[in-house]
């Protein structure tokens, strides 16, 4: 068993093998304060000819047994990812799978299980470290190592690896990945800190980052095994050479075309002619050599595309480096939705929708943290159809969840306080075309379908995606990339903001390291375009409307004394579940005895809030109340005035003049208007209806009164009608 150890703001790191999960090819235990974490990377024995990519697979795993929680549900058990589990398990994979060669077919997989959980030390950039470590002692050819911190700021201080509590209030929250000399992954999100705060957080962790990766080199000094064995993807030289005869200046053709499915269609084209020359149909190993003659084109293709760029300063759109796509935006464009809009950049399109709902739509989140709740949704949805593809439609996956966080980060600083805008909102982006940065257009479609809504951010957000050609000690960085200069670039460095500063950020790179001149150039370069999208989302919508949607839900927030709850609630909750069935307005109580109310209407809201002050504050005499006959008797009928209030209607009370059935005047389940007469020491209630009905004959004396003044009159007197 072997420790190596470090110091990251003040606290050991450790690195343990030879004690758990020793027949993996690598395995690694993580310690930092009470987090305890077990990394394993196990490489397939057979390498995979019949594909051509790499096959690397990445398992996050957070058990619940680590925070001592049993997982909910039927089961018991855990169950398929969460949301953090997958955030956690793209995390590992976008730092780590540049760094494998690209010719390997074998299988490998990491899997990373948290098995003690400390809220303050956060578990995923301890499992990209201990990935990192597992594969630099496992013998699987790896050009680590990395390492990652996560990194605060907050009025002017960086902290190092801050705890759940304090990362959620810091000005910026980043995880930074790297090497010992270069940086490999950024994410991360901000309340609008400008660009300068983002490189210095990156520097200070870059300085961390090289303490941990020196760590994993004295472990591989160690007890690394030795290097595993495997067969590369190789080409035949001479068949590389026959192909690119073939194809002489024919992938310059593609460049000539305007339009990115035109282009794919001249590509496909181009690559059956080769195919049909250069594969048999009786091949035995047919589908091996449709991959090689694929993966030639693909890399001339790559190689053409890069030409065109560095020689001849031209994109594959015919754009300079700098020049962003033509954009067009179109609000209000569904009539019943809360609120919509089209964003349209190039040939990537978002429809936007958001929606408003009440505190009973907040989603509950139940992860290794106590359960939080949640009240700002995006969702991202991406189908096959926006890149003219046939396909099965299946639940969202790890792409389309990770990008509906990197635009919910996005948008988050600009969300109103609760206080302000007591709503849930959660906003949907249907992508209708993708050509590139599907996720920052997102981000600009739902800032305007926001504003379209009524909802009163703080200012509006937009977002932009870079790209890199790097070759050698020259490089170029192009605003705004489409899909092929995604594909064949070198980084994908998205960045949103408002005018004042950056609100997300995230940064892959397809090369061993980024230098901090190219991160510099790059998010300067991205402000600008940034500051060029927002001036055209306000040409759509320069400001938030004033009034939100006629079909969005009315909310009214009230308060009551914590003694109170108990009796607003009732037992086993059947006051409020009553309220809810007479006023179709939804009821949702807090611990604090905060009271948010929700409905469709401002009747069924306001009639909520008069029957829970008839709870909380009583009745008082002479004061008017609605309430409703829920049953009757001879002598009067009984009016619910509110749950558990209820008031006696005595039948002389009904109407002027006499009654003879409390039925003729009122009916079981009807609503009526009563008057407070009465509220006796015990507390019972005597209403009148009569008190709120002009007298038809003012005249004429009322019968009861009559009765017992002539009564009272005759005993007055002495005379007796009885005899």
């Amino acid at each position: 068993m072997e420790k190596f150890t470090t110091e990251i703001n003040g606290h050991p790191l450790e690195f343990e093998t030879g004690f758990l999960a020793k027949q993996a090819d690598g395995s690694i235990i993580v310690r930092y304060l009470d987090t305890v974490i077990l990394v394993t990377a196990v490489m397939g024995k057979t390498e995979r000819p019949d594909i051509d990519f790499f096959p690397l697979s990445v398992e996050f795993k957070e058990k619940t047994f680590a925070a001592g929680k049993i997982p909910g549900g039927f089961f018991k058990r855990e169950g398929r990812p969460s949301e953090l589990e997958i955030l956690s398990s793209r995390l590992v994979d976008r730092s780590l799978r540049p760094l494998f060669p690209q010719e390997l077919r074998n299988e490998i997989q990491i899997i990373v299980s948290v098995l003690s959980y400390d809220s303050n030390a956060l578990p995923d950039v301890l499992g990209l470290s201990g990935a990192s470590a597992a594969l630099m002692i496992s013998g699987i050819p790896f050009a680590g190592p990395v390492a990652a911190v996560r990194i605060g700021y907050d009025q002017g201080n960086y902290f190092i690896n801050p705890s759940w509590e304090e990362k959620n209030s810091f000005e910026l929250d980043l995880i930074v990945a790297g090497g010992l000399n270069s940086v490999t992954m950024i994410e991360g999100s901000g309340a609008a800190v400008s660009e300068d705060v983002v490189l210095e957080a990156v520097n200070i962790a870059s300085k961390e980052i090289k303490k941990i990766c020196e760590t994993q080199l004295a472990l591989k000094e160690a007890c690394a095994k030795p290097p595993i064995e495997y067969t590369p993807f190789e080409m035949d030289p001479q068949l590389i050479e026959e192909i690119k005869q073939a194809l002489g200046d024919q992938l310059k053709g593609v460049f000539e075309i305007e339009g990115k499915l035109n282009q794919e269609q001249k590509e496909r084209d181009i690559l059956k002619t080769l195919i049909d020359k250069f594969v048999d149909e009786d091949d035995k190993e047919k589908k091996k050599k449709i991959n090689q003659v694929t993966n030639v084109f693909n890399e001339r293709l790559k190689d053409e595309m890069r030409r065109r760029i560095f020689d001849e300063h031209l994109r594959p759109d015919n754009r300079k480096a700098d020049e962003i796509r033509e954009i067009y935006s179109v609000v209000g464009f569904l009539p019943r939705t809360h609120g919509s809009a089209v964003f349209q950049r190039g040939e990537t399109q978002a429809l936007a929708t958001v929606t408003l709902g009440s505190a009973f739509d907040e989603q509950i989140i139940d992860g290794l943290d106590e359960e939080k709740r949640r009240k700002f949704l995006l969702h991202y949805n991406f189908p096959p159809f926006s890149v003219g593809e046939a396909r099965p439609l299946r639940g969202p996956g790890r792409r389309e969840i990770g990008h509906g966080v990197l635009a919910k980060k996005s948008l988050s600083y600009i969300m109103p306080d609760e206080e302000e805008f007591p709503y849930t909102v959660r906003i949907v982006s249907e992508i209708l075309e993708s050509n590139g940065s599907s996720s920052m257009a997102t981000v600009c479609g739902g800032c305007l379908a926001l504003m379209d809504a009524g909802v009163p951010i703080k200012k509006p957000v937009a977002g932009i995606a870079l790209g890199l050609i790097f070759s050698d000690d020259k490089f170029e960085i192009l605003s705004d990339i489409a899909g092929m200069e995604d594909h064949f670039g070198d980084m994908d460095f998205k960045v949103a903001g408002t005018e004042d500063g950056i609100t997300a950020i995230q940064l892959d790179i397809k090369i061993q390291g980024l230098t901090m001149e190219i991160l510099s150039r790059g998010l300067e370069q991205a402000k600008q375009g940034r500051l060029h999208i927002l001036g055209k989302m306000s040409e759509a919508l320069p400001q938030t409307r004033e009034a939100l949607s006629v079909f969005a839900p009315k909310i009214l927030i009230m308060s009551v004394p914590k003694e109170k709850i108990g009796e607003v609630i009732g037992p086993g909750g059947r006051v409020i579940k009553e309220m809810t069935a007479l006023t179709e307005a939804n009821i949702n109580i807090d611990d604090d005895g905060k009271i948010k109310i929700s409905g469709l209407t401002t009747e069924s809201i306001e009639s909520a809030k008069e029957m829970i002050e008839r709870i909380v504050k009583g009745v008082n005499v002479g004061e008017v109340y609605e309430g409703v006959v829920d049953r009757i008797e001879g002598y009067g009928c009984f009016v619910s005035l509110a749950p558990n209030v209820g008031a006696l209607l005595h039948i002389s009370e009904l109407e002027h003049g006499r009654t003879g059935n409390v039925t003729d005047v009122v009916k079981l389940g009807e609503k009526i208007q009563v008057k407070v007469i009465d509220v006796d020491s015990a507390g019972r209630i005597k209403v009148s209806r009569k008190a709120l009905i002009d007298n038809p004959n003012p005249e004429k004396k009322d019968y009861k009164k009559n009765y017992n003044s002539s009564h009272r009159d005759n005993k007055k007197h002495g005379k007796n009608f009885n005899k």
